[in-house]
């Protein structure tokens, strides 16, 4: 049956590739294939297309105004999304539409709007869950989910035939136009997104595209279809708006009899029945290639033997203006000696509590603390972190932070003995620690990575001598960031002479897929080049890493002394200051007025009488966390009055108003010395 294109696009499943169609009618311009800014704009009637992938190029965009706007997914924005309305009604409609995998812009949360009975417990209504991954079984498979909000941590399975109501849950992250084509838009449906940054203004190209709107955006995506025909090894990009019918054909014909070129990122995720395959490197396009690699490509023909996750670890150069930053592999040669680490918080030391060996550090600034049980801290003292794992880190399976973290203070030094005592800090500490290194040894990365936590500061000792430049030996020094999963291909020589890890995402290269391969492959792993990335990059992988660090405790609220009171006075509308206090609800303020028989007497020479001066009353708040320091209490039990009801939470950050006291102290100082310089004027 003959449909659109646009309509083939819409119902087509990513699992279901390749397809092969035949054109039954379009448009003509001058002979079978019409080429204009690298996409196919005109095909003939019984030309046979093998699509083998579809991407988002654009998005046509719907305004509150009802006007329809194009924005290519390379518009530099930032867009929050809005929460789809429309329910689920299975958890086969979810898998169906979504992108679910390992990824975490990929595990969408939902809602339950109905209790699900399940063998490991009750999903009560109106419990949220996410969901992690896909299992595909004989049985059905289904979903593995993970309830959100409760303690302890709830992991369950939901099969494909699970019936309910499910809606999605609001997504308060930002995300390119890019990243929510790849991951963020639902089969058959629109996605609604406002804009929450503008652009900068040296990015003429988009300057204006979205100057004038405001409001909600309904995107609707523009896909690109991207085939071979059997006479080219060439890519062809066809536009899904083009105006053609087509009919799908897969079943009669056979798709081997087609060219297949595919990019490194299409082979990777081949399955694993794909390998080994012989390739041929395509001349559609120049390729920019490091040395290693084109050593590798200049036979043009090459063997992909397997698809795997290589491990690297990201480090950063230290001690230059222009920081570089790298990818380094296991397999890297080189010894590196520590370096001093420094900690600028309490918290960023007690993350780095190691279960290998002890941190000692120096304090370079002084903190006074102010709080019941934990310690001051001096400039040049010394403090020991001893083993064992980070109090951060978990109670009940769930992550938390403490306020404070226990180590040992060095109050006295000789050459051959110290004496320790216990402390404890405070996590908020805005102080700064230097580690003291007296650790000579030199170690390999894996080393490194498997001993100490990191982030971790070390020098290059011993270049790795199996390369003919290390980048790394000339750095004056590395801060090793964290360990990345990096998406490689095993590829050869067609005589096994040399053997690479080629990185997919950093590698653009266009490869037609000709043969299996018979031959064995290769036991051993590759060759692997340190890489030296840049920024874009960097922060790319920082951003997609998944982190497993505790984010820092809120530091508690800093009890203040109050500022000295004012003598006592009285306003020259007391009656009215009375009955304006006595309406006035004690609930909606946490102060006090002075009382109404307050006031300054002075005297006045001509008259021989006194008078009072008034001044309008000054509120300042009740020092009740002073006399709760005073009494001994810990600050974990102390309570701010704010309101009627007590406010548990010591993280209050409400403060009397620096600048009115200031000028409050001011006009009192100036008429204290007015009246005693002069004589007081007679109407005041």
């Amino acid at each position: 049956m003959a449909m659109t294109l646009h309509e083939f696009t819409q119902g087509l499943d990513p699992k279901m590739f390749p397809r092969v169609l035949q054109i039954q009618s379009g448009i003509y311009y001058q002979g079978c294939v019409y080429e204009m800014f690298g996409r196919e704009c005109s095909l003939s009637t019984g030309d046979l297309l093998k699509v083998i992938d579809f991407t988002i190029t654009r998005f046509t965009a719907q305004t509150s105004s009802n006007t329809e706007i194009e924005i290519p997914v390379e518009f530099p924005g930032l867009f929050k999304l809005v929460a789809d309305s429309q329910p689920y009604r299975s958890i086969q409609e979810i898998a169906d539409s979504l992108k679910i995998s390992s990824h975490r812009l990929s595990q969408p949360v939902f809602l339950s709007g109905s209790e699900i009975q399940l063998a490991q417990g009750v999903i009560r209504k109106g419990d949220s869950f996410r969901i992690t991954a896909v299992t595909h079984e004989l049985s059905g498979g289904g979903v593995q989910c993970e309830l959100l909000h409760r303690e302890p941590k709830f992991c369950f399975s939901l099969s494909f035939s699970q019936q309910g109501h499910f809606t999605e849950c609001q997504d308060n992250q930002f995300y390119t136009l890019k990243e929510i084509a790849e991951w963020k838009i639902s089969k058959g449906r629109k996605r609604t997104v406002t804009e929450v940054k503008s652009l900068p203004k040296k990015d003429f190209l988009f300057s204006n595209l979205l100057e004038n709107v405001s409001g909600e955006l309904k995107l609707s995506p523009v896909y690109e279809l991207k085939a071979v025909t059997r006479l080219s090894e060439k890519i062809m990009l066809v536009p899904s708006n083009l105006d053609v019918e087509v009919v799908d054909v897969t079943e009669q014909f056979d798709c081997d009899s087609f060219v297949q070129p595919l990019s490194l990122m299409d082979v990777f995720k081949s399955p694993p029945e794909f390998f080994p395959v012989v390739a041929k490197l395509s001349c559609e396009r120049p390729f920019k290639l490091s040395p290693e690699l084109e050593t590798l490509f200049h036979s043009k023909q090459v063997i992909i033997h397997h698809a795997f996750s290589a491990k690297r670890i990201l480090a950063s150069e230290m001690g230059r203006e222009s920081t570089r930053h790298f990818l380094i592999p296991e397999s890297y040669n080189g010894r590196f000696k520590r370096r001093p680490r420094q900690f600028p918080t309490a918290y960023d030391l007690e993350r780095a509590r190691s279960e290998t060996e002890h941190i000692r550090v120096v304090a370079t600034r002084e903190f006074e603390s102010v709080y019941n049980g934990l310690a001051s801290v001096n400039a040049g003292d010394e403090f020991i972190v001893t083993k064992g794992k980070s109090c951060v880190l978990s109670h009940n399976g769930t992550k938390r932070a403490a306020d404070a973290f226990q180590c040992l203070k060095v109050t006295e030094k000789s050459q051959k003995t110290e004496v320790k005592e216990p402390v404890r800090l405070p996590m908020c500490l805005e102080g700064g620690f230097m580690e003291l290194v007296k650790d000579k040894r030199q170690y390999t990365i894996t080393e490194i990575c498997r001993w100490f936590p990191l982030p971790f500061n070390v020098n290059v000792s011993v270049r790795d001598l199996s390369l003919k430049v290390d980048v790394l030996a000339g750095a004056p020094g590395l801060h090793i960031e964290e360990e990345i999963s990096d998406p490689c291909l095993l590829i050869s020589n067609t005589d096994l002479s040399e053997i690479r890890e080629v990185p997919v995402n950093r590698t653009d290269l266009i490869l037609n897929i000709k043969q299996r391969w018979d031959g064995e492959s290769p036991i051993c792993r590759g060759n692997s080049a340190i890489e030296e990335i840049s920024e874009d990059c960097y922060y790319t992988l920082r951003r997609y890493a998944i982190t497993t660090i505790t984010p820092p405790p809120r530091p508690p609220k800093k009890p203040k002394a109050p500022p000295p009171r004012p003598p006592k006075m009285l306003s020259s509308r007391s009656e009215s200051a009375n009955s304006e206090n006595s309406s006035c609800s004690p609930q909606s303020h946490c102060v006090e007025p002075f009382k109404q028989d307050d006031f300054m007497q002075c005297s006045d020479s001509k008259n021989g009488s006194d008078k009072k001066i008034p001044i309008s009353p000054v509120l300042f708040p009740k020092p009740t966390l002073q006399k709760d320091l005073a009494k001994g209490r810990s600050l974990d039990n102390i309570s701010i009055t704010k309101f009627e009801d007590d406010d548990n939470d010591v993280h209050d950050y409400e403060y009397i108003d620096e600048d009115q006291l200031d000028s409050i102290r001011r006009t009192f100082n100036e008429q204290n010395i007015n009246m005693g310089k002069g004589k007081p004027s007679n109407t005041i």
